[in-house]
């Protein structure tokens, strides 16, 4: 059992480690890369997690929303950069039908309580957690950060490994093309 979780997390700090260079060697990429296919988008597997505030929050729930889900951890460098960025935006979009949900993966409360302890500005965002990363199989995360967009049907729109700055002017003007339709 150990060994798994070990191994697990090393494949995960590997994919952590490569979406980064990813990141920097395309910085001329969109920020989120649209469906690869021209299949239409897929339904978003569930997402039913208790948050930190305690809440249980749930991704159907959200349904008439573009929801932004970031899969995040705090030992993760990209995961850690892109955090103020990604409240940046949630403020940035505020009053509008758009959400972010933060989904820890694999730590403790203590843990994600003392990085966020540490940020200039607190998340107002919902953080859930993923203690035994089954949300994250279901959603088939290959690397953290990984960052999905739902449509208002439920829906993956978009996706990204790696990291990003959420309130880059091409992101919010395609998060504000996905409210308006």
């Amino acid at each position: 059992m150990k060994i798994r979780k070990f191994a697990s997390g090393a494949a995960l700090a590997a994919c952590c480690v490569f979406g980064l260079a990813a990141a920097t060697q395309a910085a001329d990429l969109p920020p989120l890369s649209h469906s690869l296919t021209q299949q239409a988008p897929k339904p978003a597997p569930a997402l039913k997690l208790q948050g930190l505030d305690g809440r249980l929050h749930d991704l159907a729930q959200l349904k008439g929303r573009v929801v932004l889900i970031n899969f995040w951890a705090t030992w993760c460098p990209p995961c850690r950069r892109e955090m103020p960025s990604m409240e940046r935006l949630s403020q940035a979009l505020k009053g509008e039908a758009f959400s972010v949900l933060a989904v820890d993966v694999g730590e403790d409360a203590d843990t994600i309580d003392s990085f966020t302890g540490q940020l200039d500005t607190l998340p107002t965002f919902p953080i859930l957690l993923d203690t035994h990363s089954r949300t994250m199989q279901a959603w088939k995360v290959a690397g953290l950060p990984t960052t999905f967009l739902v449509d208002k049907q439920g829906r993956i729109v978009a996706s990204a490994i790696g990291g990003r700055e959420f309130d880059h002017p091409e992101l919010v003007r395609a998060i504000q093309e996905r409210l308006r339709k």
